[in-house]
């Protein structure tokens, strides 16, 4: 137990990371209803071009800024094999996390490349664990305070219009080409900047940092909603319940590996985990109306 204590922090850091990861799948997911799986790629772009840029001698905020342009580029191209090519959301996203892959090894040169806190002046490092979680949440707070302020403009509630009725959308005249494209262009942009941050606190960038990421996500993203819903019902706090979520994600699966699972079973426990939380409000919903039937018999 004592061990799992002091791991906290470090999944606290490690959660706050992945819950910025988390807005991003929030924006195509639950704002826009769109299934974006570019997200496995462009965290390990996002990754890649930080530590190249870093090692190029650019400085870590300018390069967290290339990071989220190069995941803003990958968005871009998902949006347009949807719309301007007609390919459905989960293979248009398919086709570019598959590109992506040889993308990034290209970027990197090698499947893997360091990037040590000793020689670079990092933001977020699990070396200095108070630095990391201070300035990943002062990060987090600010892309929520972004977020909803654009998320109230004009383009923030057409993305919010066309994701709640698509055809409703375009009847009012939204061009709902240009709003699929400018939502996953965001999100990927954000999921991108989160893997700067993690290859900054891990010490290293490698291609296939990102797999899996879309599972991480969306459990960050169910375990917000299931926890967090029915307190948290401003926009806002919406997407700080997902940060939470992340935060909640890690802490769990410390904890269980603390108990001396194999971690060669966590991805089959992180299956498991988003598998649990998203049946759980089915499962809610099915006994509210059992409930209600019964009731009705009764009287």
């Amino acid at each position: 137990m004592g061990a799992f204590v002091n791991a906290i922090p470090g999944a606290i850091g490690q959660g706050l990371i992945w819950g910025i990861m988390a807005i991003g799948v929030y924006v195509t997911f639950r704002v826009l209803d769109f299934a974006d799986l570019t997200v496995d790629g462009t965290l390990a772009t996002g990754g890649a071009v930080l530590v190249m840029s870093m090692i190029a001698g650019v400085n870590v905020y300018v390069a967290l800024i290339l990071a989220f342009l190069a995941g803003c580029l990958a968005g871009l191209v998902t949006g347009l094999l949807n719309t301007a090519f007609g390919i459905p959301p989960i293979l248009a996203g398919i086709l570019t996390q598959l590109a992506l892959y040889s993308v990034n090894l290209r970027i990197l040169g090698k499947s893997n490349q360091a990037l040590s806190v000793y020689k670079y002046d990092l933001i977020a490092s699990m070396t200095n664990i108070t630095k990391a979680l201070i300035a990943v949440a002062i990060i987090a707070v600010a892309i929520i305070a972004i977020l909803y302020w654009f998320f109230d403009t004009e383009i923030g509630h057409s993305i919010r219009a066309t994701g709640s009725n698509m055809n409703m959308a375009r009847a009012n005249g939204i061009n709902i080409n240009f709003t699929k494209i400018a939502a996953l262009v965001l999100s990927n942009g954000l999921v991108a900047l989160a893997g700067g941050l993690l290859a900054q606190y891990q010490g290293f960038a490698d291609v296939n940092m990102g797999r899996g990421a879309i599972v991480v996500g969306l459990a960050a993203v169910i375990i917000g909603e299931v926890v967090f819903g029915k307190i948290f019902k401003n926009f806002a706090l919406k997407l700080l319940s997902v940060v939470f979520g992340g935060i909640i994600y890690y802490i769990v699966m410390q904890f269980v590996i603390s108990l001396g699972l194999n971690t060669d079973d966590l991805k089959m426990l992180t299956a498991a985990i988003v598998a649990i939380f998203l049946g759980i409000p089915y499962l809610k919903s099915r006994y509210a109306q059992t409930h209600v039937k019964s009731k009705e018999v009764k009287d």
